[in-house]
C-alpha cells in the first residue's frame, strides 16, 4: 500500500533523534498525513515532511516534566481523528513498541475498531550505542545484551529487583531515560553483581550535533555526569563494548561534528545544504535572509514567454529563476516544455529544479557551474554568434552571463523573473546563535545576503563574524564579505551549497588557512 489509507492509525516510530534515520515506510506516511501526533522532541525536519495542511499536535514532554497530555487523552485524540476519516500519523520517539507505549495506543485503537499499522523506528537502544562507536554484541566482548528503563526510580523494591537479576544476566545493559535514576540504577546494578570498574558511558542527545558523551566506569559515572552537567535525554551503556568506542567513534570525528552553521539561505533553497550539514555533524541554524516575490512587472516576461519560438534558447543560472519562470509560463498557459526551445542550466541543481518543474535540460557545464563555464559550453554545443538567447534573472541582478554571451555576437534578452527582497529576520534565533558556546560557522550564498545580514547586525557586523568562520559561495560574495570587513575562510571551487559545504569542512579538517577555490555564481 502506498501512501497513507484515510480512517487509520500509523504508529511510526521517528527514531532517535537524526531525521535521515526514519524509514522509508514512515516518511511515506508523513507525506500523506492529515493529522501527525508527535512526540516533543521529534525532529522538526521530520514534521516539515507533513503536508502544508496536515494538523501537527505536540503530545509529548520533555524529560521528567508533566507531559503535554495525559495518556488516555492521547488515545482519545487519535480515535477521535481517526473517526473522522482521517489519516493520522502518531509520531513516537525511537520504536514505539520499545518503552514508547506504543502497545497501549494500539489496544486503543483495536478496542475502539479503529484500523491501525505499526511502523517500527530505529531504537535509541542501538542507535545511540553506534553513534557513539559501541556496538551493543561484538563477538570478542558481548554475546547479549539487555535494555532497562530508567524512567521509574529503582529505589522501589520491585524495581530495584528486576534490575539486579538483570545485572549481571547479559553482557552490555543499555539504560534509556536514566538519567534522573542513574546513580539508584547503577547502584541498583553493581548489587547485582556487577564489577564497578566495568566501563560505562553517558550518551547525551545521541545522534544529534549536540552529542556529548562522558565516560567512566559504573562506580563513578554518576559523578562524571553531574560534573559535566549532561541533561535529558541521556542514554547509559554498561559493559565491555564500550572500550572499542576509542576506535570505532565515527560520529564525533566527522569534519564539522557539533558546529553551529548558520544558512542564510531561503528555506525552499535550503534543504540540500541542510542535510550536507547534518551529514557532516554540523548543528545547521537556518536564518533565511532573503525572500523572493514574482516582478513588480510581468509584462517583460510574458511578452517573451509569448514569443518562445523567436529564441534558440532559454538560460536559467538559478533555482528561483526555474521556478518563477515556470510558474508565469503555467499562469499564461504556455507549455515551456514542448516550445521547441532548448533549456540550458548554469549547474545540476538548477538543472534538477528544471526537470522537477517538468521541463526538458539539454546543456548543462560539466565542470565548473558559474556564468564562464555556461558561455563555454554555448560556445562549443550552441556557438552564440546570431543566435538569440531568453535569460530570466532576478531584478537588479548582474548577470555576467548576458555579457559573456553578447560579446560572442549573440542577441540576448534579460527579463526579470522575480525579486529579492529582505526577509524579516528572526532577530530571537539570531540572538541564540551568536551567544551560544562552542564552534559556529556562516555560510552565504549571494551578496544579498551579506548586505541583509551586515544592516541587521550593523557597526558590529565584520566583529561578529570574525568570531567564527566565515564561508561564501563563490569570488562575488566573497568581495560582498570583504567589503563590510569580514575575512572569509572558505570558497568552494564550483558555486553550488553542497560544495561550500564540503569547503567548510575542508577548511576546519585543513586548520586556519582552509580550502580555497574559484567559483561564480549567480
Amino acid at each position: 500500500m502506498s501512501g497513507a489509507a484515510r480512517g487509520r492509525v500509523y504508529l511510526v516510530g521517528a527514531g532517535p533523534g537524526d531525521p535521515d534515520l526514519i524509514t522509508v515506510r514512515g516518511a511515506e506516511l508523513l507525506r500523506s498525513a492529515d493529522v501527525v501526533v508527535h512526540d516533543a522532541l521529534v525532529a522538526p525536519e521530520l514534521l516539515e515532511l507533513a503536508p502544508a495542511g496536515a494538523e501537527l499536535i505536540d503530545v509529548g514532554k520533555r524529560g521528567h516534566d508533566p507531559p503535554t497530555r495525559t495518556q488516555e487523552e492521547i488515545h482519545a485524540l487519535l480515535v477521535d481523528r481517526a473517526k473522522r476519516g482521517l489519516a493520522v500519523v502518531r509520531l513516537k520517539g525511537g520504536d514505539p513498541f520499545v518503552f514508547g507505549r506504543g502497545g497501549e495506543e494500539a489496544r486503543a485503537c483495536a478496542e475502539a475498531g479503529i484500523p491501525f499499522e505499526v511502523v517500527p523506528g530505529v531504537t535509541a537502544a542501538v542507535a545511540v550505542p553506534a553513534y557513539a562507536g559501541i556496538p551493543v554484541t561484538d563477538r570478542h566482548f558481548a554475546a547479549s545484551f539487555a535494555v532497562i528503563t530508567g524512567h521509574r526510580d529503582p529505589g522501589a523494591p520491585r524495581e530495584r529487583l528486576r534490575v539486579d537479576r538483570l545485572a549481571d544476566a547479559a553482557d552490555t545493559l543499555v539504560l534509556l531515560m536514566g538519567r534522573r535514576h542513574l546513580r539508584q540504577l547503577a547502584r541498583s546494578i553493581v548489587e547485582g553483581g556487577r564489577d564497578p570498574a566495568t566501563p560505562a558511558v553517558a550518551i547525551e542527545w545521541g545522534t544529534l550535533p549536540r552529542q556529548r558523551v562522558v565516560e567512566g566506569t559504573l562506580g563513578d559515572l554518576p559523578d562524571r555526569v553531574e560534573a559535566a552537567g549532561l541533561e535529558a535525554p541521556v542514554t547509559v551503556v554498561v559493559g565491555g563494548v564500550v572500550a572499542l568506542r576509542h576506535e570505532l567513534g565515527w560520529y564525533e570525528r566527522l569534519p564539522l561534528h557539533g558546529v553551529r552553521v548558520l544558512v542564510t539561505r531561503a528555506a525552499e533553497q535550503a534543504g540540500a545544504m541542510l542535510r550536507e550539514l547534518r551529514r557532516a555533524g554540523a548543528w545547521p541554524v537556518l536564518l533565511p535572509l532573503l525572500r523572493f516575490e514574482p516582478p513588480e512587472d510581468r509584462a517583460p516576461l510574458a511578452a517573451a514567454l509569448r514569443h518562445l519560438s523567436g529564441y534558440d534558447a532559454v538560460v536559467f543560472t538559478s533555482q528561483n529563476a526555474v521556478r518563477f519562470t515556470a510558474r508565469a509560463s503555467r499562469e499564461l498557459g504556455v507549455d515551456l516544455a514542448t516550445a521547441g526551445v532548448r533549456i540550458a542550466c548554469v549547474g545540476p541543481r538548477t538543472a534538477d529544479a528544471a526537470r522537477g518543474e517538468g521541463l526538458p535540460v539539454h546543456l548543462v557545464p560539466l565542470a565548473r557551474f558559474d556564468a564562464g563555464a555556461m558561455a563555454e559550453t554555448l560556445r562549443e554545443l550552441l556557438p552564440p554568434r546570431g543566435r538569440r538567447f531568453l535569460l530570466p534573472r532576478a531584478s537588479g541582478g548582474r548577470e555576467l552571463l548576458g555579457e559573456l554571451l553578447r560579446a560572442e555576437g549573440a542577441r540576448v534578452d534579460e527579463v526579470v523573473a522575480y525579486r529579492n527582497l529582505p526577509a524579516e529576520v528572526d532577530e530571537e534565533v539570531l540572538r541564540h546563535f551568536l551567544e551560544a558556546p562552542g564552534p559556529r560557522a556562516f555560510t552565504f550564498a549571494s551578496p544579498s545576503a551579506v548586505r541583509r545580514l551586515a544592516a541587521v547586525l550593523g557597526p558590529r557586523a565584520a566583529e561578529e563574524l570574525g568570531r567564527g568562520v566565515v564561508a561564501a559561495i563563490g569570488p562575488v560574495t566573497a568581495r560582498a564579505l570583504e567589503e563590510i570587513g569580514a575575512r572569509v575562510d572558505a570558497v568552494p571551487a564550483r558555486a553550488d551549497g553542497v560544495e561550500l559545504v564540503r569547503a567548510l569542512a575542508a577548511h576546519r579538517f585543513a586548520g586556519p588557512e582552509g580550502a580555497r577555490g574559484e567559483g561564480g555564481e549567480k
